[in-house]
């Protein structure tokens, strides 16, 4: 069984919620981060840097968070070593997060994306691996390049 955290804030509650649902019936472990109640919502950046930190901590190696437009969650997310969020609006986004930027955190938008794009979205994410159906070539290219993009990360966190 795959665990994955998924989290909210007030604008991304429903899409969360059609998530969960669709994670749960599938045999994910699912940890709801908040927020669990739509009427006492937790704020966008609490629930980023709670998701974070358990990528971080090595409890968890993906997850999903939703806000209004999925940016807010991704900019506070980024903040964090260790973690890569992508703010996707498209299937084919999700896919190429995972396949070419190798995220360990899709962020959506409530206010933009329909339950049922939403849930493709997952699946598509949390099914995909890193160069996954690319070239020999650019896979090669691509290994190389996450190589040199955690140097930049752990300079940039660790000055």
């Amino acid at each position: 069984m795959r665990k994955i955290f998924i989290g909210s804030d007030k604008s991304g509650f429903a899409l969360k919620e059609a998530i969960k649902s669709y994670l749960k019936d599938n045999d994910y472990d699912v940890l709801d981060i908040g927020t669990t109640d739509e009427e006492k919502p937790f704020p966008f950046f609490e629930v980023a840097q709670a998701g974070a930190k358990k990528i971080q901590n090595h409890e968890f190696e993906q997850g999903i968070l939703i806000c209004g437009t999925g940016m807010g969650m991704s900019i506070v997310a980024n903040k964090h070593e260790g973690v890569h969020a992508a703010a996707c609006e498209s299937v084919y986004a999700a896919e190429k997060a995972r396949a070419i930027n190798d995220c360990n955190v899709l962020c959506m938008g409530g206010w933009i994306i329909a339950p049922i794009m939403g849930v493709e979205m997952a699946k598509t994410f949390l099914n995909t691996s890193f160069t996954q159906n690319l070239e020999d070539w650019r896979a090669r290219n691509l290994e190389k390049a996450r190589v040199v993009v955690r140097e930049i990360e752990k300079e940039s966190f660790h000055k």
